[in-house]
């Protein structure tokens, strides 16, 4: 079996990890960026009686045209931009790939950043480029980007507004230069745009190879996995082509329909989360030894004391708190960690095991 199995694996995939999501039961789960708010009972019981009337024998709407329009006025999208929806946002990265994939064709981004675009780009055949962040505090290297563009001519670029897994969100003007640089499309990953006030998708259209992807995931939906891709109609058009039928299903439509009838209520949740972040950043800066990262996401990066990262993961662990060991992830993120902004009660006991086992 091995020997048949390394023969027709292509050798990029067989070099590869699977992607690993960690095991949370029983434990404070603070290591995906998930909004910790749950609904209100009544609203529970709106949600279920809505989907009384699904049609679990029939095939869901392939335009998804009411969820199309709910998205359209709860997100604010231009009305001359298009919408593409796809299985979470990973699966609109696939079909980016797709669309534009030939051999040699490149995709490029920065690390540390989100590894789902460098592993899709592998799974289309691409080649993957990376340009480092500056070390210090992981803001864009502008030059660097510009010198790669200018050299690998990349199809796809992917910057994420704000990043993951750092934190911060670059600087607008730097993303204009990229923007205008690139001979290919370039795709703000908006998937935090929950928790900054600064968005490009109000500049749709000031530049022809710019798309806005976004999720529904962190604003407290991530159970249905939903992704949106918004940009000029003639682009998502082609992209559209790559789609599969059905690809949302008709739980995850009228489910996040109901949702985004109600997007005060997740609005003020992420004001919460907001608000809950700043005091988790100031209980952290307390902690002596932790080198703590400005973040305009709904999580915090930390680097800690050398050689201490993997040992204070696991005495969280062994303290039924589960945050994310970055160490070992990139070079730049030696001896990081990175904890998901969770309720207050979550956010104050895991203050107190890090000071425990720090």
């Amino acid at each position: 079996m091995k020997a048949r199995i390394e023969s027709l694996v292509r050798p990029e995939i067989l070099a590869l990890d699977a992607y690993h999501v960690a095991e949370a039961a029983g434990l404070i789960k603070l290591d995906a960026m998930e909004n910790p708010y749950g609904w209100p009972e009544s609203l529970v019981s709106e949600w279920l009686e809505a989907l009384r009337s699904v049609e679990l024998n029939r095939y869901p709407d392939p335009q998804c045209e009411l969820l199309q329009d709910a998205l359209r006025e709860a997100m604010r999208i231009p009305d001359d931009m298009g919408v593409l929806l796809g299985n979470g946002s990973d699966e609109l990265i696939q079909m980016l790939a797709l669309t534009v994939a030939q051999s040699g064709r490149k995709v490029l981004s920065v690390d540390p950043g989100f590894v789902m675009y460098r592993m899709i780009g592998l799974f289309a055949g691409m080649d993957y480029v990376s340009v480092p962040l500056q070390a210090e505090d992981f803001s864009l290297d502008l030059p660097a980007m510009l010198e790669a563009i200018e050299r690998e001519q990349p199809a796809l670029v992917y910057l994420a507004y704000p990043n993951n897994p750092t934190g911060n969100r670059f600087d607008a003007d730097d993303m204009v230069r990229i923007i205008e640089a690139a001979p290919g499309l370039v795709i703000v990953d908006e998937a935090y745009a929950p928790f900054t006030d600064c968005s490009f998708l109000g500049l749709l259209g000031d530049w022809e190879n710019l798309l806005v992807l976004r999720t529904v995931s962190k604003m407290g939906l991530a159970g249905l996995r939903l992704g949106y891709l918004v940009g000029p109609r003639p682009w998502l058009a082609e992209i559209d082509k790559v789609r599969l039928p059905y690809n949302v299903n008709v739980l995850t439509q009228v489910s996040a329909t109901f949702a985004l009838e109600h997007k005060p209520l997740f609005d003020a949740q992420t004001q919460s989360i907001r608000v809950e972040r700043v005091h988790l950043f100031e209980a952290l800066s307390g902690i002596d030894g932790l080198h703590l990262f400005p973040s305009e996401a709904n999580f915090i990066l930390m680097r800690a004391p050398a050689g201490q990262a993997g040992a204070i993961f696991d005495g969280l662990k062994e303290r039924k708190i589960l945050i994310k060991n970055l160490d070992g992830a990139h070079p730049m993120l030696a001896d990081c960690l990175r904890v998901t902004v969770g309720l207050p009660e979550e956010n104050a006991a895991m203050v107190e095991a890090l000071k425990a086992v720090i």
